[in-house]
Order: structure tokens, then C-alpha cells, then sequence
């Protein structure tokens, strides 16, 4: 029989008789270790450990030991749920598209006909009978067919043949089977059903087919999987406290923000409790940029497409902007997905010195993006939002310092929200792949320089990342870990040398000549209002400090009739202080007027009965606490204004 030969990763090679299987290979090797491993690779592709080997090259065995084994945990109890939907009366007839791992788990999309819609009450039936499957250890096969036969054994599921007419002609077509069930697949499966031990199906949601929003709605079942019982039970917990803390679920509960079809998809309405805290948001950002010399303006939400196509946003980003509207005249207008050339505007009305610069324009600039309706989500992915957008115009000799300038403002802005995990990521361009950026090598290697040296100067750690600059520049993101514990990028500070080419600006210098061309700086300090008001009720949990609350006391007076006039009376002193407070005219008990105020998340409840109203004093409850505290009306909003001024950050 003809030999094949593999070369192993520590770079011993060795023969084998052509159509040994990679588990054969391991127990040659260590009985522990063929117990241990998930599948293999062969030149890089997936083979699985019961597939004949029919040819040599480099080898790999994947264990359970590798990160990547668990992607491939993952992909087979994808398969798993297929096959078990499959043996159920109800979904027998059902259609499936593509079912991956993904980073926190897996996911199948499926078609279920008119009336047999999946739904979470479903989930332990068919759970039971994947444990079924799991206890018949069926061994997972892989094996190569023709198109034609590929098209015979899939031709009563759309999807499977829509993706084979997809595929090249020349590419190999796989198939993986477990016992009743088969699959189109390319490998990364485990040797059998057996390995696939703890697992949960957690949620259920619409998506478009292939992602496409003209194509059919599916059913995507979402699930994980894991090694062992203990870190499944961990990511079901941090599953339910990202549920507690979902910005949706919270809003709604707060009554901060709804979304709505009649209104639009992606189009939230704040309610006065959210519109709140948005305000407390734009007063505090505003209020540090004017102490920071920047110059406030109002722009327009609408401009002439040219602008765009100017700036090259139209080139680069029009899959992401809406249509523009034909006004008939000739003039295009164009809903604006970005500020900059609106701010270039600002710089262009009139003659421009060297004495004007550093010039900072600054805005709460709204702005319209197109995002498919499947990727909307509350306020953190919305159609319409409002950047906290500045852009500085500066001589090139001043970028490395206002560069520093905003940095230290952005930190600034971070202590006064408590914003402590953070790191900062450097983003340049892709060297491999230059096309989509602006083409000037010499521009792109100094200000990436500069960049690198303005970090370095400060003395601040941060890591590169090719591949995440903006088409025009590279940036500087600071990554900040959400309460749900990703990552996502906050604020942003951008070098652009193109923009200020592509508009011709210029200004006069200090020998008289006004052909010299400023350096622009784009930057988001909390980023847009929706977005940053999402990252702070997730990572509040809703119960905000006291400077951001919608209602920052309650008042509950023990009888309205009795001490109505005392409970309005420290109403009106609060509020005349600034503060935002609430009489309670409900007449309930006691315990369940407070319970209410606790579950409303308010910093402060306040209860006056007798002996408050007759020495004009308060009884103080804070927020999550069950001591109660009594003081004198002056006292306490001495101390709510000192809460309020400190930005409710912990004394040191």
C-alpha cells in the first residue's frame, strides 16, 4: 500500500500507510494524547480524527488544550442542534442555512415554515434531544461529493442549494455525517457526538439570509458550549448579568428612550428621564470645551453632495450614507454622516492667519447613517445620532501639542465619569493593503510618526493596530471595556493631512504668504449622545450617580395632608439649588412608596412626617442602602450640591 508522509510542528516527519487516520496517528503517538484530541489539520485545512489520510504534508493535531478547539466544540453542537431539531416532530420539515461558532458561542439559521417558529419555550425539548445524541456517541464522518450529488441530496432545502450553485466550480464540495443526520460543511468537527457535553441554547432572533436585507427572514438560534461544566456556568452568568445590564431592557424599565416602527427603525425618542441625562451629558462636554477655547457653531444636518464628494466621504462611505434627495434645480443635498466638511466650512468662510490657529470649532453635530435594519440596536446602533465632534485647524509645528491638549481633556473627561478601564490603541495603515486609503506613502509614515511620538512624549503605553486607520489619516482610539465585558472605541483623536488638500485651505503665515496649508485634527471626546448615554446605563446598571439622575430626590411626605407644604417647601429650595427633586403625592404605604423609589434608582428619598416638619429637618435614604439618616434640611442639600459639584466620584 502507498506511504504518505507528515511532517509534524516540532519538525519530526514520518511515514504512514496512505489512509491512516489522524486518531491512529495519535494513539501511535500517546494514548492520552488521542484521547485529548479534536480534530487535525493537514495543509492547513481541518480533517477530522476518524477521516483517512490520503495524502502527506504538514500535520497538526488540535486538543482540547488549543483556543481553537473550542471554535470547534462550538461548530459541531451547531450541528448537534440541527440534528436534533431535525429528529423533532415539529421542526422535522425544517430548512437550514449556516450554522457557525462564533466568539461567544455558536448559532443556526433556520427556516421552520409558517407556524412552527422556534421560541425559547422550545429550547428544553430540543436541548433534551441533543443530550440524546450526545449519549448515542455517533462518530462524525467527512467526506468529498460531486456538485450533482451534492444538488440530489440537498434539493429540498433552499438554502444548502443556493449556497452549492454559489460555491466555484472548481472548488471540492464536503459533507460531514453523524449517524441519521448530514451536513454541508468543511470541516473543524470532533471525532463524535459524545465530546459535546455542556452546552445551552440561550436566545433566539430574526436575521436576513446571507445578510441580506431583500432575502428571507430566518430564525437564528444562538447557543455556546463549552470544555467543562464550570466555565459554562460562568458564561451563563455573565449571559444573565449582561442581561440585567442590557441598555434596552433598562431604558425601557426607567422610561429613559423607546424605539418604535411607526416612528422608525433606528430613530429613538428620549423621554424626558433620558433626555435628562443626554442634557447633563451636553452641558458638562460643552461647558469643557469652551474652557478648553474651542469656538461652538451650529451647522447644518443637510449640505450639497458635493461636499462630499470633495471630502471623498462619497467615494469611501456611500454604502453607509443615505440616498441623496434631487431638489430639482440641479442641487443635490445629501444627509450628512459626518461633520468634518460642514467645520472645513467654518474655516473657509473667511481669511485664515497664522494668529487665528490653533483654531477650535466644536459642535454637537447630528447626523444620519445608513445601517440595515438587522443591525440596529437601542441607542448604541441607531440611524440618527449626535457626535460630540471637534475638528482644530493647526500650523504643522502645533500638532504634536494640541495633539497632547485633547488627549489630556479626553482623560480629564474620563476621571470626572468615574471611566477608569481604558487602554489606548495607536491605528495606522494597513501596509498590505493601501488601496482603500488615502494614497500618499510620505504622508501616512510622518503622521504616524508624529503620532507614535506624541504617546511616547506623554509617556503612555498603548499597542499598534494596522488596519484600523480612517481612509484620510491615522488615529489614536481609546478602548474602554464595556459592563458587558467587550471593547469597544470611546473617543477618538485623528490626523488628517488629506481633507485640508482636498478643500485647499490655507493660511497666511508669519512672512506674509497665504499659500500655507494647515493640519487637521478630527475629534470625538465621549463619542455620539446615544452611544455613550447606552455605555453609561450599562456600566450604572440605571442607578446613576447623582449628577447624571433624572430625579435626584424623592420626597415622601408621611401624610400629604399633613406635611404636603413641608415636602413641596424642600422641593422648591432643591430645585431653586439646581437640584432636580419629586414630592410623592400617591397615597400608598409607606414601605411600598420607598421600595418604589429604590426600584426607580433615585440617589436620595427623603421621608417627613412630624418631627422632620417641626425641627425642618429630613430623613435620608440613599440608594441601595437600608440605614436611614436624619439632618437638617440645609444639610442635606449642602450635601446632595457637594455630590453634584464633585461629580458623585468617590472621595480620596
Amino acid at each position: 500500500m502507498a506511504e504518505i508522509t507528515l511532517n509534524f510542528p516540532d519538525g519530526a516527519k514520518k511515514s504512514y500507510e496512505a489512509g491512516i487516520k489522524p486518531v491512529e496517528v495519535a494513539s501511535q503517538i500517546a494514548k492520552s494524547l488521542a484521547k485529548k484530541s479534536v480534530a487535525a489539520k493537514l495543509n492547513g485545512h481541518y480533517v477530522g480524527m476518524n477521516d483517512p489520510l490520503t495524502e502527506g504534508g504538514d500535520f497538526q493535531l488540535i486538543t482540547t488544550a488549543d483556543e481553537e478547539s473550542l471554535a470547534i466544540l462550538r461548530h459541531s453542537t451547531a450541528h448537534l442542534l440541527a440534528q436534533a431539531m431535525r429528529r423533532l416532530p415539529k421542526f422535522a420539515n425544517a430548512h437550514f442555512g449556516v450554522g457557525p461558532a462564533i466568539d461567544n458561542g455558536f448559532y443556526y439559521d433556520t427556516d421552520n415554515g409558517a407556524g412552527n417558529q422556534v421560541s425559547v419555550d422550545d429550547f428544553a425539548e430540543i436541548e433534551a434531544m441533543m443530550k440524546k445524541i450526545v449519549k448515542e456517541d455517533l462518530p462524525i464522518l467527512s467526506h468529498e461529493i460531486t456538485r450533482d450529488e451534492a444538488l440530489e441530496t440537498f434539493k429540498d432545502d433552499p438554502y444548502k442549494v443556493e449556497l452549492i450553485n454559489d460555491l466555484p466550480a472548481d472548488e471540492p464540495i464536503t459533507v460531514a455525517v453523524q449517524g441519521d443526520h448530514l451536513e454541508l460543511d468543511r470541516g473543524g468537527l470532533v471525532p463524535s457526538t459524545g465530546w459535546i457535553k455542556h452546552f445551552k441554547l440561550v436566545s433566539v432572533a430574526g436575521s436576513y439570509w446571507r445578510g441580506q436585507s431583500d432575502k428571507a427572514v430566518l430564525q437564528r438560534v444562538y447557543g455556546t458550549a463549552f470544555w467543562n461544566a464550570d466555565d459554562l456556568e460562568a458564561d451563563l452568568q455573565r449571559r444573565a448579568e449582561a442581561k440585567e445590564r442590557d441598555h434596552r431592557n433598562i431604558g425601557r424599565d426607567l422610561d429613559l428612550f423607546f424605539t418604535s416602527q411607526k416612528v422608525g427603525s433606528g430613530l429613538p425618542v428620549w423621554l424626558p428621564n433620558g433626555a435628562t441625562i443626554r442634557r447633563q451629558v451636553e452641558r458638562y462636554i460643552v461647558d469643557k470645551e469652551l474652557a478648553n477655547d474651542y469656538l461652538h457653531v451650529y451647522t447644518p444636518v443637510l449640505s450639497n453632495l458635493n461636499l462630499y464628494k470633495t471630502s471623498g466621504h462619497w467615494d469611501h462611505y456611500r454604502e453607509d450614507m443615505f440616498p441623496p434627495m434631487d431638489m430639482g434645480d440641479g442641487e443635490f443635498l445629501e444627509l450628512r454622516p459626518m461633520n468634518c466638511p460642514s467645520h472645513i466650512s467654518v474655516y473657509q468662510h473667511k481669511p485664515r492667519s497664522y494668529r487665528d490657529l490653533p483654531l477650535r470649532i466644536a459642535e454637537l453635530g447630528m447626523m444620519h447613517r445608513y445601517e440595515k435594519s438587522g443591525a440596529l440596536t437601542g441607542l448604541s446602533r441607531v440611524r440618527e445620532m449626535t457626535l460630540n465632534d471637534g475638528h482644530t485647524f493647526v500650523a504643522p509645528d502645533q500638532l504634536e501639542e494640541e495633539f497632547k491638549s485633547i488627549l489630556k481633556m479626553t482623560m480629564g473627561v474620563y476621571e470626572d465619569f468615574d471611566i477608569t478601564d481604558y487602554r489606548f490603541r495607536l491605528s495606522y495603515r494597513d501596509p498590505e493593503n493601501t488601496a482603500k486609503y488615502f494614497d500618499d506613502d510620505e504622508m501616512w509614515e510622518k503622521s504616524q510618526a508624529q503620532l507614535k511620538r506624541a504617546m511616547d512624549d506623554m509617556g503612555l503605553d498603548y499597542f499598534e493596530a494596522p488596519g484600523e486607520a480612517a481612509f484620510y489619516g491615522p488615529k489614536l482610539d481609546i478602548q474602554t471595556k464595556t459592563a458587558l465585558g467587550g471593547e469597544e472605541t470611546l473617543s477618538t483623536i485623528q490626523l488628517d493631512f488629506l481633507l485640508p488638500e482636498r478643500f485647499d485651505l490655507t493660511y497666511v503665515g508669519e512672512d506674509g504668504q497665504d499659500n500655507h496649508r494647515p493640519v487637521m485634527l478630527h475629534r470625538g471626546i465621549v463619542g455620539t449622545m446615544e452611544r455613550f448615554t447606552a455605555y453609561l446605563i450599562e456600566i450604572y446598571k440605571g442607578a446613576f450617580p447623582t449628577w447624571l439622575a433624572p430625579l435626584q430626590v424623592q420626597i415622601i411626605p408621611v401624610n400629604n395632608g399633613a406635611h404636603g407644604a413641608y415636602a413641596r417647601q424642600i422641593q422648591k429650595e432643591l430645585q431653586e439649588a439646581g437640584l432636580r427633586a419629586n414630592v410623592e403625592t400617591k397615597e400608598a404605604k409607606m414601605g411600598y412608596l420607598i421600595r418604589e423609589a429604590q426600584t426607580k434608582k433615585v440617589p436620595y428619598t427623603l421621608v417627613l412626617g412630624d418631627d422632620e416638619q417641626d425641627n425642618q429637618t429630613v430623613t435620608v435614604r440613599r440608594y441601595g442602602q437600608k440605614e436611614t439618616e436624619k439632618m437638617s434640611a440645609a444639610d442635606f442639600k449642602a450635601l446632595v450640591m457637594a455630590d453634584v459639584a464633585n461629580y458623585s466620584r468617590p472621595q480620596k
